[in-house]
């Protein structure tokens, strides 16, 4: 019965560190300036990032992007699938975001 117990556990073990790994592969650091997200053809995102190279469409589950509009920030966050659509941006979850 304790094998089969020490079993499982190091399989649960095993399997939330293979998930957490997955999550931090896909992050992604971006620096720019944040501006609020107008009318576009491309249709998703609350803001954007205009980076030197290029920019991002991004939006944020747990953050107010408003707060930095106009700032030059660092931004953490991992790309949405299926995403870019109608010649637009990739579209970036934002998680984190600093000056």
């Amino acid at each position: 019965m304790k094998a089969i117990f020490l079993s499982l556990v190091t399989i649960f073990i095993l399997l939330s560190s293979t998930c957490d790994r997955e999550n931090t592969e896909g992050q992604m650091q971006l620096t720019g300036t944040i501006e609020s997200q107008g009318m576009t053809s491309y249709q998703y995102g609350t803001h954007i990032l205009n980076s030197e190279e290029e920019f991002y469409a991004l939006k944020s589950d747990n953050l107010n992007l408003d707060e930095f509009v106009g700032k030059q920030v660092n931004v953490s966050g991992s790309k949405i699938e299926g995403y870019p659509v109608d010649g637009g941006p990739d579209y970036i979850l934002v998680t984190e975001v600093s000056d």
